[in-house]
């Protein structure tokens, strides 16, 4: 047995030395893996030289499209950067949202006078009116009706006088539309030539169909005239909450009903600005599967509209818009599947008639990162259109802390992101102070073929180092398989 045993410590000595490379070659490896690689502008394969006035701490730069087409990710993860030290000052990455822009509008509205007699001065809202329009809905006339509102016979005959004023607000002084329906807020009134003071109180009715009037407002107009300085002092208008309505009635409740020189209608609208979208054009190559057409993009480009150009002068294409998605295939030993993924679907055409053309709208979809986007044809075409792809560039906005000239630098797979929040870049900082920051003014776009050289190289030693931990674990099970098949010979052979 002792002889038996001399016999194989040698072997289990060399069976731990076999182990022992890959252990330390294990080892290694594990530091390599967690040791944090090189992050230098070198390291990416594309970079803008960013300059910048220095006068101003925070500075914002407009994505540019050469960012969106050679980023690796569809999160714009792998962008930095760096100052002329080196250093990476700190980013955030700013989506501007589309600002509202009030517009201020004023039309005269056209006057039509309601007279009344007798009792029905104390109620012209009352009096039994005839009024014509055009098939337009225009104002042509408002009068009482005959046989109303007439005195007792036997008494003194009393003659018509001013007792309301019929408005309407349509007129041509609207932006030359009369289907316009503004948010009309207030109504300003002009005093007639001569009239220097005046005081009374107003209601004021409004109606779209000049039947049903709903009472909206009242208000105290007054122009009073300082005799030591002759200045006027004026209360000319008549406010509410802003509403669209097309005819208005107005009516005294104190003071004398007079005919105004002008009455002038005021509007405030709200127009939200459209965002200023990039656009890009791609040409069709042959897709993955037949009568596809596929069209190469970059995954980092946010998409929110689509749209086709054709070249023929009639054609209509029902299409599924999409992508390719690769799956496991279903037989052992076959290739992965590549399977079309439809995202929505649309009939885009360009047709020409009566000597005009018509086409599709631009469609759109759900922000969408795509590298490949796929037009499915629903029925054979041989047309091969153009795709536009259209998105809003966010805004990368920076802290000038280092020294100039800056660096953004992009285009490298697998890393982390490395923005971070807006307020710890621009803290405390308003909507409108970011929209006024200094742009950065972007140089040449420099593309650094060498860094794939590098990331290659990287992969093939990380590839060797788990080859060769592969191969050392596998002897190392066999040595112990081997060891353990001797130890059961020798606990046979001391049984015997």
């Amino acid at each position: 047995m002792m002889k038996n045993l001399s016999t194989l410590l040698p072997l289990i000595f060399g069976l731990f030395a076999l182990c022992l490379p890959g252990a330390v070659s294990t080892a290694a490896f594990a530091q390599e893996a967690n040791t944090p690689p090189s992050d230098l502008p070198a390291d990416y394969s594309h970079a803008l030289t960013l300059a910048v006035t220095g006068k101003q701490g925070v500075v914002g730069f407009r994505l540019p499209q050469a960012v969106y087409l050679n980023a690796r990710s569809a999160g714009l993860d792998d962008l930095r950067v760096f100052d002329a030290a080196g250093g990476k000052p700190p980013f955030a990455l700013y989506m501007p949202k589309p600002q509202s822009r009030s517009q201020q509008q004023s039309w005269p509205v056209k006057q039509f006078p309601v007279n009344a007699s007798g009792q029905s001065l104390q109620s012209a809202d009352a009096l039994d009116l005839d009024i014509k329009t055009s098939a337009d809905g225009t104002l042509l006339s408002v009068k009482t009706k005959s046989g109303k509102n007439k005195p007792q016979t036997g008494l003194a005959v009393a003659e018509p006088v001013l007792a309301g004023l019929v408005l309407d607000l349509g007129q041509r002084g609207q932006a030359g539309n009369l289907n316009a329906k503004p948010l009309i807020s207030a109504l300003r009134f002009v005093l007639p030539p001569g009239k220097t003071s005046y005081s009374a109180q107003v209601w004021l009715e409004v109606s779209d169909d000049l039947k049903q009037w709903e009472m909206i407002a009242a208000a105290e107009l007054a122009w009073l005239v300082d005799t030591q300085t002759a200045e006027t002092l004026a209360n000319d208008r008549l406010e509410f909450e802003p509403r669209s309505f097309r005819y208005a009635r107005l009516s005294w409740r104190g003071g004398e009903p007079l005919r105004f020189a002008e009455i002038t209608a005021e509007s405030i609208e709200q127009t939200a600005a459209q965002p200023n979208l990039e656009k890009l054009v791609l040409q069709p190559v042959a897709g993955k599967q037949a009568g596809d057409l596929m069209y190469p993009a970059g995954i980092a480009i946010p998409v929110e509209k689509i749209d086709l150009r054709f070249t023929e002068p009639n054609v209509v294409l029902p299409a599924q818009v999409g992508t390719y998605r690769e799956r496991p295939s279903l037989q052992i030993g076959k290739p992965n599947e590549w399977v079309f993924q439809a995202l929505t679907r649309a009939v885009f055409y360009q047709i020409t008639q009566a000597g005009q053309p018509r086409r599709s709208a631009e469609l759109s979809v759900p922000t969408t990162h795509y590298a490949e986007w796929v037009i499915h044809p629903q029925s054979p075409t041989t047309s091969r259109p153009e795709l536009s792809l259209l998105w809003q560039p966010a805004t990368l906005v920076f802290l000038a802390s280092g020294p100039p000239p800056y660096t953004l630098a992009f285009g490298r797979d697998k890393v982390k992101p490395s923005a971070v929040d807006l307020s710890q870049v621009a803290p405390g900082f308003s909507v409108q102070e970011l929209l006024q920051l200094e742009q950065a003014q972007a140089g040449a776009l420099q593309i650094r073929q060498a860094v794939t050289e590098i990331d290659n190289a990287a992969n093939m030693a990380r590839a060797a180092a788990q080859n060769r931990t592969l191969v050392l674990w596998a002897v190392l099970l066999f040595g112990v398989a081997l060891l353990g098949m001797m130890a059961w010979r020798l606990f046979k052979q001391m049984k015997n």
